[in-house]
């Protein structure tokens, strides 16, 4: 029983895993119909869909396919697909007149004809909006033209499957070969990588690297492709989109110019993911590229761009789609072009650009259509030179706010100042900027700007003009103290209003002048060529201006033939930092970054442009052309002087070699307050004259120290003149002593001026000065016990050599004059020939503070250093220079110019 039992229980068994392998083979067999099913439907439906379902009924072979009933559902949905996407006749027709009309010349023409033409379009006008890829259907449409968008529209991405790489390759070559064909040779730079080539992916395209047309990048070089594309686009837009116009293409159409080229970089890949730092990169380089000028053609490159992107993806089955067709339009791209074809086109491309290259910009190509059409809100900037036959700016803008020139001499300096001048006071107006030019070295680059006897006209930006001051350090330091008060002021101006920077103080005082300022110092590094106190105090001012100029629109443009200049800034990146511009000229050595020597081997008229500090791969090359010549600045200068010389006075024309007239420094002494002595011109912006008021004080005398005659009896005879001048008329009296033979003549002319103001004058010789000066002294007394008296005004010719005749009685009457005289009207102007003769004199009855004022001429700092006790001087003789101090005024002495009369012109 158990036996039969165990049998019946294995008999079940059995029966059950063959009714379960039955179940599973009829299941197989069902799902594999299905499946076989499926495929046959979608076979049916693929082929029904790209040879159109017209097409197909028409095909015997076909025709009883599609009576079957098997396939009767797909049929029936493609029939209602195809009515959904019924095209009428005209819409192909319509759909290629929009690309026609959009995809201009070479961009969008059939054939192949096209490939043998060179484009012209320089980006400034009409562009392509489209590009032609191909011909597609919808449905059993007519085929219309296909064209994606890229120059400054869009970037591009084609995806492909394994065995369509080729026909993807194909259609970015004729793409790129379009481009080229329509926009000028130069106007657009390629970059091609391929994560599997070293030669990349576009060979036929190789004879553009000749002339840098074409980079090809290794595969190991993405990053530094994306680096150099980031740097690219940090330098637009700090450097070309300063004015705040939003892309290259807004800059083009509201300038009429377009100097950055197009850059097209085609990165293709194998499908797989970029590594994050180089993906992330990326995606940043497309954000920012399109407003740059940057465009992307990613082939089987995956990535998300925040960016506009159009797409076309090759598929396994053969179809072809768009972003700009959908996907049901069925894109058929144009046929490869022939690689000899391709090569050819390259080649001649290559060789118009080379010519391009060659041409010579010319000093007019630096001038605008029109003058004065920018703004200088964000900055300044304006070609100097030539690039490829492109120009090359320079800016001064807050990220690059000063600009620091090196070269020796003769290589070309001078030229590249005067071209910059030019370039950018075409550009401007005077409300825009305005210039302070200074040329150290003796020569007068910059004297052409102002007006002379043969050229009547000025340049009306031209503020200041600084010339032959080689010895008048003085002069530069006088600049930076002008535009050290100039940044207060405008600093002060920007708080009251609530903002920090001159952009702002614009925009929120649009009825102020605030123009932007251009300092120019040409061979600056006579400017710390001593250690004294000018050179302290303008290290000082220099350090302030440039530190803080940058945000009150207040820039240095430094230029020097050697290196002294720029060591006076070593251990002071205060200053040296802020020179972000640099410009080297040919063996031009220390401008530069010191691993940085591209300027050894330039060519002459030729310079180095960094906007970057200095570091190597802010190197741009240029050309400057001639400047110098006559027909270039002066016709530019004349032009600009019938534009504005009647809202803009002539530049103040400061010359080293030239003295004040008398007459000139006297214009505005009348009387009106207290007497005034012009004893020359204060070396400032201004020209400010040089007075020393001699009000009824103790100590209100004026000494003049040094042997000469000259000078010294120049400076007498204008500060004689101001007191006749500024007295009332007919109230004073004047005592001339012509104690030398040589002074008898300067005085009798100082009589004269005291006559014309109606005043009376009595010239006292040699032998009659002791008993005058005697009587002078006993009025001196009266006046103080009570007895009034007219001003009076001493002036002694060769003070010293009144001791030959002076008794220990005249003497003492002389010291009572200068001690007491003063305080009741009587002033002493006196010429000393020895400082130690003075100083006899002011022993016992006067002091040193008797002499108020004094001016040290042919006399060493060393010999007048008792005049002013606790101070170090540090002075040397100069020709028609003095040492001027007033006690009343200076805590220290200051440098002034010697005036000439009338008579000695």
């Amino acid at each position: 029983m158990v036996v039969f039992g165990r049998r019946r229980r294995i008999r079940e068994a059995y029966e059950a895993l063959c009714t379960s392998i039955a179940t599973a083979l009829g299941g197989a067999e069902t799902a594999a119909e299905r499946v076989r099913r499926a495929h046959l439907d979608a076979v049916v439906e693929l082929l029904l869909r790209e040879k159109g379902l017209a097409a197909a009924r028409a095909d015997p072979a076909l025709a009883r396919v599609l009576a079957s009933s098997g396939v009767a559902d797909v049929v029936r949905r493609v029939e209602q697909d195809a009515s959904a996407l019924a095209v009428p006749d005209e819409v192909p027709a319509r759909l290629s007149a929009i690309v026609a009309d959009a995809a201009i010349g070479a961009a969008g023409d059939r054939g192949t004809s096209w490939l043998e033409r060179t484009g012209d379009l320089d980006g400034t006008g009409a562009l392509p909006g489209l590009w032609r890829i191909g011909t597609a259907r919808l449905g059993g449409s007519a085929p219309f033209d296909v064209a994606v968008p890229l120059l400054d529209e869009s970037h591009l991405q084609v995806t492909t499957a394994l065995d369509r790489r080729e026909a993807g390759i194909a259609v970015v070559q004729g793409l790129l070969m379009r481009v080229l064909s329509t926009v000028e040779p130069g106007a657009v730079e390629l970059h091609v990588w391929d994560v599997g080539q070293l030669t990349g992916p576009l060979p036929d395209l190789h004879p553009l690297t000749r002339t840098g047309l074409l980079t090809v990048h290794d595969p190991s070089g993405l990053a530094p492709l994306l680096e150099e594309l980031s740097d690219r686009i940090r330098r637009v837009h700090n450097r070309v989109l300063i004015d705040g116009q939003p892309s290259l293409r807004a800059l083009a159409q509201e300038t009429g110019k377009r100097d950055e080229p197009w850059v097209v970089a085609v990165l293709v890949g194998n499908g797989q993911a970029l590594p994050d730092d180089e993906h992330r990169q990326l995606q940043r380089v497309a954000r920012g590229g399109l407003a740059c000028g940057v465009h992307l053609v990613l082939v089987d490159v995956p990535l998300a761009m925040g960016a506009p992107v159009e797409t076309i993806a090759f598929t396994t089955s053969g179809l072809v789609t768009t972003s700009m067709t959908g996907p049901h339009a069925q894109v058929e791209p144009d046929a490869p072009l022939e690689p000899t074809a391709v090569s050819a086109a390259c080649h001649r491309i290559a060789d118009e650009h080379d010519v391009r290259r060659a041409r010579i910009g010319t000093f007019v190509d630096l001038l605008p259509d029109k003058p004065g059409t920018q703004r200088s809100i964000a900055g300044l900037h304006a070609p100097i030179g030539f690039d490829g036959g492109r120009d090359r700016q320079l800016l001064l803008v807050d990220a690059s706010p000063h600009a620091l020139i090196g070269g020796p001499s003769g290589s070309g300096k001078t030229n590249l100042l005067l071209a910059m001048i030019a370039s950018m006071a075409s550009r401007y107006s005077p409300d825009e900027l305005e210039l302070y030019l200074l040329d150290f070295k003796e020569g007068v680059s910059f004297a052409q700007l102002a007006p002379s006897r043969q050229d009547e006209s000025w340049l009306p930006h031209a503020r200041l003009i600084g010339v032959n001051i080689n010895t008048d350090r003085e002069f530069g330091l006088a600049l930076l103290r002008f535009l050290s008060a100039e940044l207060r002021r405008r600093a002060e101006a920007a708080k009251e209003h609530g903002v920090a920077k001159l952009e702002d103080l614009r925009e929120v005082d649009p009825d102020g002048r605030w123009p932007r300022i251009v300092a120019v110092v040409d061979e600056f590094q006579y400017l710390f060529g001593v250690r004294d106190t000018v050179t302290r105090e303008s290290i000082r001012l220099l350090e302030d201006v440039a530190r803080r100029g940058r945000s009150q629109g207040i820039h240095l443009v430094l230029a020097s033939q050697d290196v002294s200049g720029i060591e006076a800034f070593w251990g002071r990146p205060a200053i040296f930092e802020q020179f972000v511009v640099r410009i080297a000229l040919p063996r031009a050595r220390r401008i530069l970054d010191e691993r940085n020597e591209a300027a050894l081997d330039l060519p002459r008229w030729h310079a180095v442009v960094n906007h970057e500090s200095g570091i190597r791969h802010g190197n741009e090359i240029v050309r400057v052309p001639n400047a110098s010549a006559r027909g270039t600045v002066d016709v530019v200068q004349r032009h600009l002087h019938a534009l504005y010389a009647e809202q803009n006075p002539p530049p103040r024309l400061f010359d080293g070699s030239r003295s004040p007239r008398t007459e000139d420094l006297l214009a505005g002494a009348a009387p009106g307050g207290e007497p005034i002595a012009l004893v020359g011109q204060v070396i400032d912006v201004a020209g400010s004259p040089a007075t020393v008021p001699l009000p009824d004080v103790p100590g209100r005398n004026l000494g003049v120290l040094g042997p000469g005659l000259r000078d010294a009896v120049r400076l007498l005879d204008c500060a004689g003149a101001a007191l006749a001048a500024t007295h009332q008329p007919g109230t004073a009296e004047v005592l001339l002593a012509p104690l030398v033979v040589d002074a008898r003549k300067p005085a009798d002319r100082l009589a004269a001026r005291f006559a014309d103001h109606g005043h009376s004058s009595r010239t006292v010789p040699l032998e009659e000065f002791g008993e005058r000066i005697r009587e002078l002294a006993a009025e001196v007394t009266a006046r103080h016990a009570g007895t009034p008296g007219r001003p009076v005004v001493v002036v002694l010719y060769a003070a010293d050599a009144a001791e030959a005749v002076l008794d220990r009685p005249g003497t003492d009457a002389l010291r009572t004059v200068l001690h007491f005289g003063p305080e009741v009207g009587v002033h002493v102007l006196g010429w000393w020939r020895s400082v130690a003769r003075l100083k006899a004199l002011l022993i016992g009855g006067a002091a040193v503070d008797d002499l108020g004022a004094w001016v040290a001429l042919d006399v060493q700092g060393t010999e007048v250093q008792t005049l002013v006790p606790g101070m170090l001087l540090s002075w040397s003789p100069r020709p028609g220079r003095g040492l001027w101090f007033d006690r009343a005024q200076h805590a220290d002495p200051e440098v002034i110019i010697v005036p000439t009369p009338e008579e000695d012109l």
